[in-house]
């Protein structure tokens, strides 16, 4: 071997430890992504039941603390702004009915959550589609809602 290949090879296997590091998903076991695809769909089901009872306390630990939401308008809210939303009963993504939903976990810690929804414009009456995402991360082994944003969709979509 010639000094520069084995330069090339040690560098190489000098990589793989933060390559492997990199993809801590391809190491979760199919059963593990199932436990926490079911523990997002609780949490799913948990903000939805906070909202009937109107408990603001279950809802500020639903979501981070520097949660924001980017509407699909571009205006940005943050966790308390969301919570206000969702009491007074605007029409949001969190409560939409969903027709398309994906959960991938590229962490053990870290699931996105990708959906497809119509949701009400109360000024025209009228529902329009969005594609939506919400980024969920467990903190001290309780999962919250990190980020979200919404984009309507244009018609035929």
């Amino acid at each position: 071997m010639t000094r520069r290949s084995v330069l090339l090879l040690a560098t190489a296997l000098a990589a793989l430890p933060a390559a492997l590091a990199a993809h801590p998903h391809d190491m979760l076991t199919a059963d593990r992504q199932g436990q926490i695809e079911q523990q997002i769909m609780q949490v799913r089901s948990a903000l939805r039941g906070a909202v009937e009872r109107r408990d603001v306390a279950a809802l500020r630990a639903l979501y981070a603390p520097g949660f924001t939401h980017t509407h699909g308008s571009g205006k940005v809210d943050g966790r308390d702004a969301r919570i206000d939303a969702l009491l007074a009963g605007e029409p949001v993504i969190e409560l939409a009915p969903v027709e398309e939903l994906t959960i991938r976990i590229p962490h053990a810690d870290t699931a996105i959550v990708t959906g497809k929804s119509p949701v009400l414009n109360r000024a025209e009456n009228r529902n329009y589609d969005f594609r939506w995402m919400q980024v969920h991360v467990r903190v001290g082994g309780e999962w919250q809602i990190a980020a979200s944003q919404a984009t309507r969709l244009g018609p035929g979509v």
